[in-house]
């Protein structure tokens, strides 16, 4: 059996990193981005002021002070959005609020809190230094340079850039769309209650909601029942998608066809074991190009290889550069058991404990137990025939953003 190292990487190798397409701005959140964005204009486009106050010229305040104020004649306002109909001369002032574009001849502002009024005037008290409280053209990003590189995942401050820019189209890489088959004769869909020796569906549901946190499109193919005929049939519903994802399956029951059904379409199989637990009944192959993987059935080691197998080769064809999960030490609160010669990837909750972070079994590892996945932050990494004692330090796959932001305090 290959380690998940290996079959990682060969599962990697074979996959390409999808084109790319326009789509607009609303709809670009969380998309890669396949373009570089060169700036078209400078941000901000003007000098603008930082303060409701006063614009003025920094010269005509030199010597100011408290018993000697510069006064300064109020030629004008200028709001957010206007600009100002002259420049500042000798001796002059211009009302100015936050953002407005400062008046020609004006090089600093004094807050207005720092004024006096009388008829007219403005009082200074104190000499004001060129540039104060003046935001100066270009200064957050000045055109004609690179303001987002090519690769940037673009999230909330991202597309203010572009909005700030102009851009109301982006070119991202495209989503992966995935073709979903659950197979098995036991399988109901939601809308029938089970019968004797049924169960639900879950894996479609679980595997949809996987592929659209990873990035791609879902397209569902329904339930295969196990006939090489309907398998062949909902194999080829999905064949213009960009992955095809079964479950069940794939092991080496009587009523485990895929693998022999995949090879009569024509499928390149590359592997059909991984050394890990749960999950060691996974096939990986290519399906007139494409790339197929048969997961598991029990629900549990479907979402475990989903996560270690599918889900970075989804981020990569959709242009990401960070393809797996962040992962992080922690320290058993109790026991952690991995009985056998596989790598165990088992369900924990995460708890701080003052500067550690201490990681608890789920209950019950069993592959078919849903509930220790639903309550699990990461899968604790643990070698063969290895018991993680109280204390001892274990590898933990973070599984979700809340067990980032978390236990990396952002």
């Amino acid at each position: 059996m290959l380690s998940v190292e290996e079959a990682l990487e060969r599962v990697l190798a074979a996959v390409p990193v999808l084109g790319s397409e326009v789509v607009e701005l609303g709809a670009a959140l969380g998309r890669v981005l396949a373009e570089p964005i060169v700036a078209g204009r400078d941000l901000p486009p003007w000098d603008n002021s930082s303060m409701d106050g006063y614009a003025l010229r920094a010269e005509d305040t030199t010597g100011a002070s408290g018993e000697r104020p510069a006064r300064l004649r109020v030629v004008g306002a200028v709001p957010a959005g206007a600009v100002a109909n002259r420049a500042v001369g000798p001796g002059e002032a211009y009302r100015i609020l936050t953002g407005a574009p400062m008046p020609g001849g004006a090089d600093a502002v004094v807050p207005q809190e720092d004024v006096g009024r009388e008829s007219g005037l403005v009082l200074v008290s104190r000499a004001v230094e060129r540039g104060a409280f003046v935001r100066p053209r270009g200064e957050d990003i000045v055109s004609g340079e690179t303001a987002i590189e090519s690769g940037t995942v673009l999230r909330p401050a991202a597309l203010g850039v572009l909005a700030a820019l102009g851009r109301p189209v982006v070119r991202v890489y495209q989503r992966p769309r995935v073709a979903i088959l659950s197979t098995g004769d036991e399988l109901v869909d939601l809308d029938t209650v089970p019968g004797p020796g049924q169960i639900a569906n879950s894996n479609t549901y679980t595997l949809a909601a996987l592929v659209r946190e990873a990035g791609g499109i879902p397209v569902v193919l329904g339930i295969a029942r196990d006939a090489p005929e309907d398998l062949k049939e909902r194999f080829g519903w999905g064949a213009a998608a960009d992955v095809l994802v079964s479950s069940a399956g794939v092991s080496v029951g009587d009523r485990d066809l895929v693998r022999d059904v995949m090879a009569a379409l024509g499928a390149e199989l590359d592997f059909w074991k991984v050394s890990m637990r749960p999950g060691k009944p996974l096939t990986f192959g290519r399906l007139g190009g494409r790339p197929f993987f048969g997961l598991p059935g029990n629900p549990v080691s479907s979402m475990v290889t989903f996560e270690l197998f599918v889900r970075p080769t989804l981020r990569k064809m959709g242009g990401h550069t960070a393809l797996q999960r962040p992962r992080l030490r922690a320290r058993a609160l109790e026991a952690i058991d991995n009985p056998g010669a596989r790598r165990g990837y088992l369900r924990v909750r995460l708890v701080p404990e003052g500067a550690h972070i201490r990681a608890t079994p789920t209950g019950e590892q069993g592959s078919a137990i849903l509930r220790s996945m639903l309550l699990a932050d990461g899968l604790a990494v643990v070698p063969p025939d290895t018991r993680v004692a109280p204390g001892q330090e274990v590898e933990v796959i973070l599984l979700h953003s809340d067990a980032v932001a978390t236990f990396y305090d952002i």
